[in-house]
């Protein structure tokens, strides 16, 4: 294959022809509400087996099998020469049996003999030590070897199932995970990153400071991607890391972007295209995708963590499908869980029974969180290797439901009888609309924090999930945004830690407090440029004049020190951030610090702009009781009803329809209005229960 001069030429002027989708919910009847679907390995059983499984499937209620995703070896057993018999069985068998296909890219798992020929296709690690096979996404995204190959199967298999009108969908690689690749090819490819980012090399030296500790480069050749294994942690220099971030992920979109665009060539129109990004994602960043048509995300919300209460270690993390089913949505307009797990997994730190109803509760969320899809990985429990342990809908013994299973058949046949229930243009009811708020996040800000962190106490992930779910807890309908979006759509807009901005940003904050909204920032907000620099001059200068109050300090506590606020006579203790702000004229102060040496400054201060208002929350606690007084405070004052939900009790409204899911160890009595119609569940809301009414 080394003679593919051509091949790889025409690879490397390969742009793809389409744009994402302005309009990804065309793919998607608004009548069907979501469609469910399996993962199916036929390539892990008997052929003999095959058929049984696959009206198995049907049986059970499934709409669509996912397929194929890590079947490379099988489809192309020895270099060009490809097998795709096996697989048209297979998809002649779904048709048979009415069920639809996502076909899947296999570029996760490359065969054994690209390995063998090709060991320049993996990544290096932080010891300059070559990946090999064995596992999933260990190929290096930027070796021109590797996308030759990746381009010849994906082309294969477009053109082979792209007029299929059975294929309702593809589905690119497997959570993809941006890794960190140290492979001569990777550091080529990062300084050219760089040089375009740049243009000069004293533009770079500038931006990383490289003064410091004659860190200075005369040439882009001189750069090598930064190693905090062989430099340590300390000597690291953090701009140098956060474009290294950068990089990487840009690198694993442009992958992405790349295979969607051989597909486009040869699919229909109708055909979506996505990927399966992890529900908690800290490397691949999917907004930097342009042709996927949406983002899907993989749900494990139990793998051996307590969560919240007695039975809580049974009912999973409710942050996690709580803040993907929002975040992926920001990518397309629509979203979808492709993958969740229908019972115990086998990589947690332990792994327990799900509490009976946890998985069907689990559908329900990324349901009522507008999921167009959801998808269960997977349909039977592999027998053999590394994930024989991991739950499947079907048991071991290939023929019998798993506890999973059977609240899967339940969830679909109680989608079957809302749909009937369905009524086209529903508008949110007003008192939803009062409450409409925003969160606003990026990955950006993620890594230039959890580089820093500057007290082991940060929650660099969490943070920005506790204030989703604290508006929750408030009733309020809540979306995860990018900084692109149009912020008048929102009453509220929640900007926490939102450490790299620039004077565009600020600008767009004011207009949107001008023309009415309601910003609330918080710490960590502003405190540097997006090349994560410090201000020269005050603390976080571009929002002196925005909140009203300068930020003169900030404070840390040790893990058994207690810092107090208090607010409306109300004494709340901190421990973890603490900025000591000071207002100028006719700014409010909500809180005061009410203990330490700068006992009485304000911690919480508040003022009118245009037709809005700007809150700035300048301190971090742990039980968030604080701030979730201070939001009630916000949509009370902007004439906004709110709830008061416990922890764990979520409700949402989608397409006419009012849902609320409990992962609280404890039973809640929802206060449905007196019009209220219950289509699922009942009032006393359970553990791991699900309730459905429209109004």
């Amino acid at each position: 294959m080394r003679k593919n001069t051509k091949f790889l030429l025409l690879l490397l002027i390969i742009t793809g022809m389409s744009v994402r989708s302005q309009n990804a919910s065309r793919f998607f009847p608004e009548k069907d509400l979501i469609s469910t679907g399996i993962y199916y390995y036929p390539e892990h059983w008997n052929e003999n087996q095959w058929e049984r499984d696959i009206r198995k499937i049907a049986e059970m209620g499934f709409e669509f099998v996912h397929l194929a995703e890590f079947a490379w070896y099988k489809m192309e057993p020895t270099e060009g020469k490809y097998d795709f018999a096996w697989l048209d069985k297979v998809v002649g068998i779904c048709v048979k049996n009415n069920l639809k296909i996502v076909m899947c890219t296999p570029s996760a798992t490359t065969p054994a003999w690209m390995r063998i020929n090709y060991p320049e296709t993996f990544i290096m690690d932080d010891h300059y030590i070559r990946a090999e096979n064995g596992t999933r996404g260990l190929n290096s995204t930027v070796n021109l070897k590797y996308r030759m190959f990746v381009a010849k199967i994906v082309s294969e298999l477009a053109k082979r199932y792209g007029q299929n009108k059975n294929v309702v969908g593809w589905q690119i690689d497997n959570e993809p995970p941006a890794i960190a690749d140290y492979s001569p090819d990777s550091q080529n490819s990062f300084r050219k990153w760089l040089k375009n980012k740049y243009k000069t090399i004293e533009g770079l030296n500038s931006v990383w400071g490289t003064a410091f500790w004659s860190q200075w480069f005369n040439s882009f050749d001189q750069v090598v991607i930064p190693n905090t294994t062989l430099v340590g942690w300390w000597g690291n220099n953090p701009h140098a890391l956060l474009d290294f971030k950068r990089f990487s992920a840009d690198s694993q979109a442009d992958c992405l972007d790349f295979q969607a665009g051989i597909l486009r060539e040869h699919i229909l129109e109708n055909q979506y295209i996505t990927t399966n990004y992890t529900a908690i994602c800290t490397g691949a960043d999917p907004r930097r995708t342009t042709k996927l048509d949406f983002a899907a995300y993989t749900a494990y919300p139990n793998g051996g963590s307590n969560n919240i209460g007695e039975d809580g270690f049974r009912l999973g993390d409710s942050k996690v499908i709580l803040f993907a089913g929002e975040y992926y949505k920001s990518v397309g307009g629509v979203s979808g869980v492709m993958e969740i797990q229908p019972g115990p997994v086998n990589w947690g730190s332990y792994n327990p029974l799900l509490l009976p109803g946890t998985v069907r509760m689990w559908l329900y969320h990324t349901f009522a969180a507008g999921a167009k899809i959801a998808c269960s990985y997977r349909f039977r429990q592999i027998n053999y290797s590394a994930e024989q342990y991991h739950a499947g809908i079907i048991k071991p013994d290939g023929v019998t439901a798993s506890t999973g299973g059977n609240e899967y058949m339940q969830f679909i046949k109680e989608i079957k009888s809302l749909r009937k229930q369905y009524k086209p243009n529903q508008k949110i009811p007003e008192n939803l609309a009062a409450r409409s708020t925003a969160i606003l996040w990026n990955l950006d800000n993620y890594w230039a924090i959890d580089r820093q962190k500057l007290t082991y106490q940060w929650d660099t992930w969490g943070y920005p999930v506790k204030f989703l779910e604290l508006t929750k807890s408030l009733g309020a309908p809540t979306e995860v945004i990018a900084e692109d979006t149009d912020f008048s759509k929102y009453k509220f807009l929640i900007v926490p830690a939102y450490d790299l901005v620039d004077s565009l940003l600020v600008k767009k904050w004011k207009n949107y407090v001008n023309n009415g909204g309601h910003l609330i920032l918080t710490c960590r907000t502003a405190t540097r440029n997006r090349d994560g620099h410090i201000w020269q001059g005050e603390w976080a200068a571009p929002l002196s004049d925005l909140i009203g109050a300068h930020i003169e300090s900030t404070d840390m506590l040790s893990s058994y020190k207690k810092g107090e606020v208090l607010m409306n006579s109300i004494n709340y203790s901190w421990n973890n951030w603490a900025d000591l702000l000071t207002p100028g004229k006719g700014t409010e102060i909500l809180a005061t610090y009410n203990n330490q040496f700068y006992k009485g400054k304000a911690a919480v201060v508040s003022h009118n702009m245009g037709k809005g208002s700007v809150t700035y929350i300048g301190v971090d606690t742990d039980d968030s009781k604080l701030e979730k007084n201070i939001l009630k405070q916000i949509y009370t004052m902007a004439g906004a009803t709110t709830e008061d939900y416990p922890e764990g009790v979520y409700t949402y409204w989608r397409d006419g329809f009012n849902f609320g899911v409990n992962y609280s160890s404890d039973n809640y009595r929802m206060n449905l209005p007196a019009t209220a119609k219950i289509l699922v569940g009942e009032k006393m809301l359970k553990p791991a229960g699900v309730l459905v009414w429209i109004e």
